[in-house]
């Protein structure tokens, strides 16, 4: 995990610093900011492979500086939230985070999050592209696996890492249906507990961006009681 950068923003001192003596055991550089026009700063000068991002701060809160990152970068972010409230992780979800971590956190498992997302985004993700060479066309929707792009109508389609990874399972095996937990432990590589706002969340965000009308879906489809798939 070494030659990675991570961006660590919270307005705690502390936690900023315990979070760089974390990572830095795992050979990870930290680049550190207070709030979030700080991190949109440190974005602009240095080349950052995923975020750990708090959410409330002053100046700039967590959800409007991912909200503001999303409009330019899909790197990699997971949320620190000192609540437990599943209304402020599903709001995270929805701008765009990643994953999220409850404070007080376990390092063990944020430096299993962190090491997970590094994985996706490098090897598996938009930073640098895979092997592969396949292009998938469903009816006007495009994934180009060796570019890591997909497309509606030729429109390119700007997703998140964890976005893209959901739309290559399920057009790579179209028809096929699908559970929640099935997706969660396929994408996020860990078991599937409590990963059901988490998969919705995401689920609803690719909508918005592949669908005309997300509410009556074309491609991605739910199947009731049972899971996702995408038409054929």
């Amino acid at each position: 995990m070494s030659n990675y950068n991570v961006l660590v923003v919270d307005d705690e001192k502390e936690i900023r610093d315990a979070i760089e003596i974390y990572l830095k055991n795992e050979g990870i550089t930290v680049i550190k900011a207070k709030d979030g026009i700080e991190a949109i700063e440190k974005l602009n000068e240095h080349t950052v492979h995923l975020i750990v991002l708090d959410i409330m701060m002053p100046r700039l809160d967590g959800i409007s500086t991912t909200f503001k990152i999303r409009e330019q970068k899909n790197i990699p972010i997971i949320m620190l939230s000192a609540k437990s409230e599943d209304t402020d992780k599903i709001l995270g979800l929805q701008v765009g985070a990643d994953d999220y971590v409850t404070k007080p956190f376990n390092p063990l498992e944020l430096i299993a999050r962190v090491k997970s997302q590094l994985r996706r985004y490098v090897t598996l993700g938009t930073y640098e592209g895979g092997t592969a060479d396949k292009v998938i066309d469903i009816r006007g929707l495009t994934l180009d696996q060796a570019a890591r792009e997909v497309a509606i109508n030729g429109e390119p389609v700007k997703l998140t890492p964890i976005e893209y990874k959901i739309v290559e399972l399920l057009m790579i095996n179209a028809g096929r249906v699908f559970s929640i937990h099935e997706i969660y432990e396929r994408v996020w590589n860990e078991p599937g507990y409590n990963a059901e706002n988490t998969v919705a969340v995401h689920i609803r965000k690719i909508r918005e961006k592949i669908e005309i009308d997300p509410k009556n879906p074309r491609y991605l489809k739910v199947v009731w009681g049972i899971g996702y798939k995408m038409e054929k």
